[in-house]
């Protein structure tokens, strides 16, 4: 199975369905058989003082206001404490696709933030993190949200082993730069060649940075039902892009792992974990090939 960095403490009441929906599809995933849920515990406070402004750090983790409440929603010791659990995933996840070839943290936002401090929905810019905390290794974002990666652009500037590729609806602030592409397309509902034809154009871009680790932002926000999207993909696009993502990188042997990024749907249980769900599926499939024995 996907060993896919899980925790209670993921979860809080968040105004968006960003860190309600991971509990439901971390149960999803791994009823079907598809992932190993594996606890990461919490990250040590002084490795985000390093990535961010440690003022900014201070203030979220104390929740002073305003800027512990500067992602976006009202700060609440739960999403502190969520935010802490799934950046010590991020590190699992890594030293996990490091040593199996795949492996997941149902995490949501990270690309948003910057150095300076979170926005977006993102608190700590988690896809950073681990190429601070991994400099001997070229790590690579393949941001497939429905919105660019602005903060961890902003990142590539500071790690020199940072690389980021995000292809979007919406550039959120992006421009492009030696280590950082952005591609942003109109709605793909009924011309998904064009899409495909970007991620392709990408993979030739990642080939020629030659990573050693390939972060997968899986959003589900591209969806043609996503409140906050615009690519319009259906269902079927999605599963097809999560395949295409994953052969790509077991072809070319670059340890991979993914996070679930953004998706906005309500119901939950509806619309988010059946999307998210087939992000593992097409993982499953592609790496190990096989029908999962489904738990109860």
């Amino acid at each position: 199975m996907i060993k896919a960095c899980f925790s209670e403490k993921y979860f809080a009441d968040t105004p968006t369905a960003s860190m309600r929906k991971l509990p439901p599809i971390a149960e999803a995933a791994r009823k079907a058989g598809y992932a190993e849920l594996v606890d990461p515990g919490f990250i040590e406070p002084d490795k985000l003082r390093r990535l961010h402004d440690p003022a900014y750090v201070e203030a979220f983790l104390a929740g002073q206001e305003p800027r512990a409440s500067q992602q976006g929603w009202p700060w609440t010791e739960r999403i502190r404490d969520g935010v802490l659990a799934m950046n010590a995933g991020q590190l699992l996840a890594a030293r996990n696709a490091i040593q199996h070839g795949i492996a997941a943290n149902v995490a949501q936002g990270f690309h948003h933030a910057r150095y300076s401090g979170g926005g977006g929905y993102c608190t700590f810019n988690g896809l950073a993190l681990v190429a601070q905390e991994f400099p001997e290794l070229k790590v690579c974002v393949l941001d497939c949200d429905e919105h660019g990666g602005n903060g961890t652009e902003d990142f590539t500037r500071r790690l020199p082993n940072l690389f980021n590729l995000t292809i979007n609806g919406n550039r959120y602030g992006c421009d492009s730069s030696e280590r950082s592409v952005c591609v942003t397309l109109a709605p793909v509902t009924h011309c998904f060649e064009v899409y495909l034809a970007a991620l392709h154009s990408g993979f030739e871009r990642i080939v020629r940075w030659g990573p050693d680790l390939l972060i997968y932002q899986a959003g589900a926000d591209p969806h043609i039902n996503d409140p906050l999207g615009s690519l319009g993909m259906t269902t079927e696009q999605l599963f097809w892009r999560d395949q295409e993502v994953f052969r790509y990188c077991r072809e070319v042997r670059c340890a991979t792992f993914f996070v679930l990024a953004g998706g906005y749907q309500e119901p939950i249980e509806k619309t988010l974990v059946p999307l998210q769900l087939n992000t593992f599926r097409a993982g499953y499939e592609t790496y190990f090939g096989l029908t999962p024995k489904a738990d109860s």
